[in-house]
């Protein structure tokens, strides 16, 4: 899971039940263990949950399989009795819901009165999104909705730089989405949700870091997060690698090639506390299988507790401890690369 402020830790920790933190107690003891003994042992249940409130995006950012257009899966909508379905399940156990995993979340209606749903379940909220329909009374509901963190993804300050990564983007939209959040939460005097921006360093943006936080400022958001970027093509260099290192994931070679930074281990905790679900029930290992191309399960078939610990995790798990660097979706992983602003 992210890292969090001292607020923002405390509302998380407000969350915990026995119930969750025996299961999550459990969770993190058989991720230990496996590391230690070579075999994948899972004793608990999810502690947080990625679900995908759609595919769609109004965007086309150039490194985003979304944008691009490029999924070879569906488009579609997470519909609300499934959700609930799934939720109703597993969330004495679970802790962390994210609302994101590809698109834009805010293109599915019903997706605030899902965010309120898990809430009302006493689950820690998060989304992200390119802020483009926080309207005023979108703002409103999304305060209301009980969300506890929101991420904006703002990767400039001038139209001419932001719209060099977020192409198709309004950076005025973005700022005033920003700013109604901002008010509604004076309004309703709810300390939720924890806002951030997140600026993705990309070499375009790379000059305006010390701009983003003044504006961050300006605006009243909580904070400011500073993203490494996921480049696809960079082996032979690539337009969006920042020239300042420590915001990129890729170091040049002696004969002008790029390569990874991050040493690949054979073990990942995201196997063991979080899976991702996409809008048609599909659960697949983690965010960078973005076409959902390792299928672990479907919810549609078969309960999240049931194929947390079926053959098919159990084999991905051994997979991944028996060599990480073999698996597709490892290769340009970004575990361990955030930094923070």
């Amino acid at each position: 899971m992210p890292e969090f402020n001292l607020n923002d830790t405390l509302n998380l920790f407000s969350k915990l039940t026995f119930r969750r933190t025996w299961n999550a107690t459990k969770v993190l003891s058989s991720y230990f263990v496996s590391k230690w003994t070579g075999k994948p042992v899972q004793w608990g249940y999810p502690v947080s949950v990625s679900f995908e409130p759609t595919t769609s995006c109004n965007l086309r950012c150039p490194e985003c399989p979304s944008g691009l257009r490029a999924f070879t899966r569906p488009t579609g909508m997470l519909q609300q009795d499934f959700f609930r379905k799934t939720i109703d399940e597993i969330h004495k156990e679970l802790l962390y819901l994210i609302f994101y995993f590809q698109g834009e979340p805010y293109l599915n209606t019903g997706f605030l009165d899902m965010v309120k749903y898990a809430h009302d379940k006493g689950i820690y909220t998060a989304t992200s999104t390119n802020a483009h329909y926080l309207t005023d009374a979108a703002a409103r509901k999304t305060v209301e909705s009980g969300l506890d963190r929101l991420i904006i993804s703002i990767d400039g300050t001038t139209q001419d730089v932001y719209t060099q990564y977020r192409v198709g983007g309004n950076l005025e939209k973005v700022i005033q989405g920003a700013k109604n959040i901002v008010k509604w939460k004076k309004e309703l005097k709810s300390k939720t949700p924890f806002v951030f921006f997140q600026f993705l360093v990309v070499k375009p943006n790379e000059h305006q870091i010390e701009d983003i936080k003044k504006l961050a400022k300006e605006i009243g958001v909580d904070e400011v997060r500073f993203k490494t970027a996921q480049v696809y093509d960079y082996e032979e260099g690539n337009r969006l690698i920042p020239t300042i290192d420590k915001y990129s994931r890729y170091h040049r070679n002696e004969d002008g090639t790029y390569a990874i930074k991050n040493k690949m281990g054979n073990h990942c905790w995201r196997l063991w506390h979080s899976p991702v679900i996409t809008w048609d029930g599909l659960v697949v290992p983690c965010c960078f299988d973005k076409d959902a191309q390792h299928k672990l399960g479907d919810l549609k078939k078969q309960s999240l507790k049931e194929l947390w610990h079926n053959d098919q995790y159990i084999q991905f798990r051994t997979s991944i401890q028996r060599g990480r660097s073999n698996i597709d979706i490892c290769a340009n992983c970004s575990e361990g690369t955030k930094v923070w602003g």
